[in-house]
């Protein structure tokens, strides 16, 4: 069978049969993929381009500008001996905590591209940087679908702890590396100066920004077609062969497809420890959607795709297994305050000037806080008496 699945010939035919299945449904259900993709515009006009635009911007400052460099010398001793990372890959580590995906991962890109990690670094970077932001595990799952903030506190801090947990994890991956000397360094400052680099962040945030929206369009006409021709409901019967029962491996294929379609199932009546397992899994994974934008970001640039999301499925079952461990520990009831109802209803009502208010504001508070820590750093090194020989 495999020697049959490697020949070319059978490959193409099965991609042409996959490709007219696909033209015949869109043909056969137009309303359905006319309904998807609306579905995705508007997730993409509320809540992607807000969330992320400024965040996109943000990281290619810190990059273009040579803060992450700066940043870099106070980090170093940290981040080598937890994850075998220069210090520079600090900025990825926290842009990816408070930006959300794909934030992170494009953050340890462009420190590959500018130099400031090895091929090796980038990749352990991939493998735990890229995570979910606090807005959506707090506001989206906590308070929308479980309604209860104690469950979305819970779900950011084991997705946080399983997130350093892949980083220890995916620090032997590699063999050894030769540590820079200080000549060989970048310098803390590049030559780009601030009008082009601002130009250049605001221009590329965009397209990766649309690039992205695509790939949320995409999937969102996939699951509507697959919804409404049975192919879900089929998986899910298969899943459930396996042990599944039928309604968790429903959720479980939606997760894997897509995140927020998949936390979206998890509202009900079921085994609270149960959902919100899943939904931690779920959230470490973030869904193939998620990947697909990831990936469209290492196309040519050498790194391993294998190591990234090999990194996204650890992530999801050390985050699966802490979340159940706690639940079981400290057992959560699901009451709905009348509070948390109005917190849930303010967030579906959610529009694209306050999403976007609130994403600058986020952005540029960590702006300040990366470039007063860059700015101490250097008055520090600058007061520094020179020893002067005798």
């Amino acid at each position: 069978m495999l020697a049959i699945l490697r020949r070319r010939e059978f490959r193409d035919g099965l991609l042409g049969l996959a490709l007219l299945l696909s033209a015949a449904a869109l043909v056969a259900a137009p309303r359905e993929a006319m309904a998807g993709a609306k579905d995705g515009l508007t997730l993409c006009f509320n809540v992607i381009v807000p969330s992320l635009f400024p965040f996109f911007v943000l990281s290619s400052l810190v990059v273009d500008l040579g803060l992450a460099a700066y940043l870099g010398r106070a980090m170093e001793g940290l981040m080598r001996p937890l994850f075998r990372v220069s210090g520079s890959c600090a900025a990825a580590v926290a842009l990816g905590f408070i930006g959300g995906y794909p934030v992170g991962a494009r953050t340890a890109l462009q420190l590959y591209q500018q130099g400031l990690c090895s091929k090796t670094e980038a990749e352990r970077l991939l493998a735990f940087c890229n995570n979910s932001g606090p807005a959506f595990i707090l506001g989206v799952v906590g308070a929308g679908v479980f309604g209860d903030g104690r469950v979305g506190l819970l779900l950011y801090l084991t997705h946080a702890l399983a997130s350093v947990a892949v980083g220890l994890l995916f620090r032997f991956y590699g063999g050894r590396e030769e540590r820079k000397s200080p000549s060989q360094r970048p310098k803390p400052i590049g030559t780009v100066t601030l009008p082009a680099a601002f130009t250049g962040a605001v221009t590329r945030s965009m397209q990766s920004t649309l690039n992205i929206c695509a790939f949320v369009v995409f999937f969102a006409v996939v699951l509507r077609m697959l919804s409404a021709f049975g192919v879900l409901s089929l998986v899910a019967e298969g899943l459930s062969a396996l042990g599944f029962r039928e309604e968790w491996a429903r959720r479980l294929v939606a997760g894997l497809l897509e995140l927020s379609s998949g936390v979206s199932s998890l509202q009900g009546e079921a085994q609270l420890a149960g959902r919100v397992s899943m939904a931690a899994f779920m959230l470490g994974w973030a869904g193939l959607s998620v990947h697909c934008q990831v990936l469209s970001f290492l196309v040519d640039s050498g790194l391993s795709a294998k190591v990234y999301l090999a990194g996204k499925l650890c992530h999801g079952l050390i985050a699966a297994g802490l979340t159940y461990l706690v639940t079981r520990l400290i057992p959560l009831s699901a009451p709905v305050a009348d509070y948390l109802i109005d917190q849930t209803e303010s967030i579906a009502a959610l529009d694209f000037s306050t999403a976007l208010v609130l994403s600058t504001v986020a952005a540029f508070a960590a702006w300040v806080a990366i470039t007063a820590l860059c700015g101490t750093l250097l008055r520090k090194k600058c007061g520094k008496p020179r020893a002067h020989g005798v």
